[in-house]
């Protein structure tokens, strides 16, 4: 149900801004291009991400800049976009005495699959490349979290859409659900634009070639995760320390991150020289997401 001729480039971000009534202000100056393929989209809780999927996926206003989508204007010809666009907020609602099948029927004559022999072969499609056509009779408040979120992704799929954005789609699955999940963005990544929008670091090391993370509304790494990762090769060193001398050591040097590990704090610092006492370690995303965010709250700092 995908396309198979993808293009370079398909979206467009020029200087997005957004400030809420609150004050709050979610997203500032964004600038960024996103090609055919998965992209990861990397932040904290208050980034901006949602702020940023939802006014793509036109559900709400930007105050100033622009987006276009295989040239498009989304800001102002949304309904337009909209049959281009598949999306997978990260909190949907079912109707749970409705079956999958009666539930995506319903929802693919609202998308325009209004003949009916052309919607039952797309339904079918849609339900086996999801591995729910075995289950497609059975109520959708019977479904496990993955089960949902596969939903998720059949309904996110039709009327053939250019790109897809899915906001936290892996938050409370179990490992299996999860693996399962993200194999089938990594086949849709293959054809058109898949935006993956997380908080979780390992979802975007595994599947993406493209990213960028928001900080405070505002983009500080855009580029290759593997790149990324290069950069800071032979600058990462870890060292276990006792719980009362992480408080010191953060005083000391650019603590990255910390974890308990058999009663003693393993600790990651970037350093362009071997501190005292610490053994370099391959660095990984954590180390560049941690890095980037570091940098974006003490600008003055060295840059990673």
């Amino acid at each position: 149900m995908t396309r198979t001729d993808p293009v370079s480039l398909v979206l467009s971000i020029q200087g997005l801004s957004k400030t809420y009534a609150n004050g709050v202000r979610a997203l500032s100056d964004v600038t960024l291009d996103v090609p055919t393929g998965m992209f990861g989209l990397l932040g904290p809780n208050g980034a901006g991400k949602s702020t940023l999927m939802r006014t793509i996926a036109t559900l709400q206003e930007a105050d100033s800049g622009s987006i276009t989508l295989d040239g498009v204007d989304v800001l102002r010809d949304k309904d337009r976009v909209r049959h281009l666009l598949g999306y997978l907020p990260q909190e949907f609602g079912v109707y749970p005495r409705v079956s999958a099948e009666d539930m995506l029927g319903h929802l693919a004559v609202l998308k325009g699959l209004t003949r009916r022999g052309e919607r039952k072969d797309a339904l079918e499609a849609l339900l086996r490349q999801t591995n729910l056509w075995e289950h497609r009779k059975k109520k959708l408040g019977t479904f496990s979290g993955g089960m949902r979120q596969r939903f998720g992704i059949a309904q996110a799929l039709l009327a053939d859409p250019r790109m897809v954005i899915v906001d936290e789609p892996t938050a409370g699955l179990d490992p299996e659900e999860r693996m399962r999940f993200l194999n089938l963005l990594s086949e849709l990544g293959e054809n058109i634009v898949v935006i993956l929008s997380t908080h979780i670091v390992e979802d975007v090391s595994d599947l993406c070639s493209r990213m960028a993370i928001l900080s405070r509304g505002e983009l500080v790494l855009t580029g290759s995760p593997s790149e990324a990762v290069e950069r800071l090769r032979g600058r990462v060193w870890t060292r276990a320390v006792e719980r009362d001398e992480v408080a010191a050591h953060q005083e000391r040097f650019r603590v990255l991150s910390t974890r308990l590990q058999g009663g003693r704090t393993v600790i990651h610092v970037l350093s362009d020289d071997a501190p005292d006492g610490f053994e370099t370690v391959e660095p990984d995303l954590k180390d560049v997401y941690f890095a980037a965010l570091r940098r974006a709250a003490d600008p003055a700092a060295a840059a990673a």
